[in-house]
């Protein structure tokens, strides 16, 4: 039977723990038999582990991992400097015997301390996705995914996309009848349309504060359903089209035009989150002129579809009641605790 070791350091996130201990404990072979053998797993002699609000005694050491198929790493509220003694080295050991590694969410900061993804390709909670690829710049992080699969080393995104990556295991294991069973158990679809783009609140490049674009990017925002060229923001703007782009490039990070781009698509989604407008409409709302030219940009920066990403955040299933207003800017919501201490903002953890 294939064994799954998940091994839980102090500080462990319950639903990272959680989340493969369910999955892979419901995969069920043809015959009924399990199709996986779960141990948990600690690098503490007393086997004791904090999990926040309660704390977990792992019945198995480091040297389960030894006889594991596969060992999964969930992520932890703060990922320390340095790992607990062993930990590197029965993972390095591990990955040279060919088991198959896995983190969930954070948990790519335990991996990355390994060693062990340099020079690959990951991903991790989008909200930590910039502090791990500062961290560990010979690892290529791509925050737009729901997991990465490297072969032996697999990586998921933040909280329920540690579901689409054991359900990918599974069928790779098993086959797709056996991981759709373990879907259905999990109440997930077996695959889900988009990545993790489409979760990540796209804040609008900032000005500095007093900076002389702040007039004018007040206004693309109140105006960007209309069609605005590069000349008529430099008239409002007071200055050439070529000063306007220097200024952009100093004070927003961008160009004029990506900016409006990232406006428009904002308040897309804003629209699409809160009325039943159908797409041709928002198109409009939104200055894209077309609907084909709306749902390319939309995709290109949100990873999925306008009437996949409604399905998804859609906040009810009628119109909104009352006027929705869409000639100014879009209220940005900010995770609450998005500026919280620690080098991993505590909502990477959700």
């Amino acid at each position: 039977m294939h064994t799954v070791a998940i091994l839980a350091l102090d500080g462990v996130i319950p639903f990272d723990l959680s989340a493969p201990i369910d999955v892979f404990g419901w995969a069920r072979l043809p015959d009924g038999r399990e199709a996986y053998r779960v141990r948990v797993c600690s690098p503490y002699p007393s086997g004791e582990v904090s999990a926040g609000a309660f704390t977990v005694r792992a019945p198995y050491g480091l040297e389960a991992l030894a006889e594991a198929d596969t060992i999964i790493l969930p992520g932890v509220r703060q990922p320390p400097d340095r790992l607990p003694d062993g930990v590197t080295e029965a993972l390095r050991a591990a990955a040279a015997n060919g088991t198959r590694i896995a983190s969930i969410c954070v948990g790519a900061f335990l991996f990355a301390a390994t060693g062990l993804l340099d020079g690959l390709r990951a991903t991790t909670h989008w909200i930590a996705a910039r502090d791990l690829a500062e961290r560990h710049p010979e690892i290529t992080v791509d925050a737009n995914v729901l997991y990465v699969d490297n072969g032996q080393f697999l990586t998921s995104a933040g909280a329920a996309a540690a579901l689409d990556m054991c359900l990918h295991m599974i069928r790779g294991d098993h086959g797709s009848a056996v991981a759709a069973q373990a879907a259905r158990m999990s109440v997930m679809p077996l695959e889900r349309e988009g990545g993790q783009a489409q979760f990540i609140v796209h804040d609008l490049p900032p000005a500095p504060s007093g900076a002389t674009l702040e007039p004018v990017l007040r206004w693309m925002e109140e105006h960007c359903d209309r069609d605005l060229t590069l000349d008529e923001i430099a008239a409002r703007a007071g200055m050439s089209t070529r000063t306007l782009n220097r200024r952009f490039r100093e004070q927003a990070g961008t160009t004029p035009l990506q900016w409006l781009h990232r406006a428009r698509v904002r308040r897309a989604q804003y629209l699409l989150e809160t009325t039943a407008h159908p797409v041709e409409r928002i198109a409009s709302q939104t200055g894209f002129g077309s609907p084909t030219a709306f749902r390319e940009r939309f995709r290109r920066v949100v990873g999925t579809s306008p009437q996949g990403y409604r399905r998804a955040f859609r906040s009810g299933s009628g119109p909104v009641p009352g006027p929705v207003s869409v000639s100014g800017p879009v209220p940005v919501p900010v995770p609450a605790s998005a500026s919280g201490p620690g080098p991993v903002p505590a909502s990477a953890s959700g």
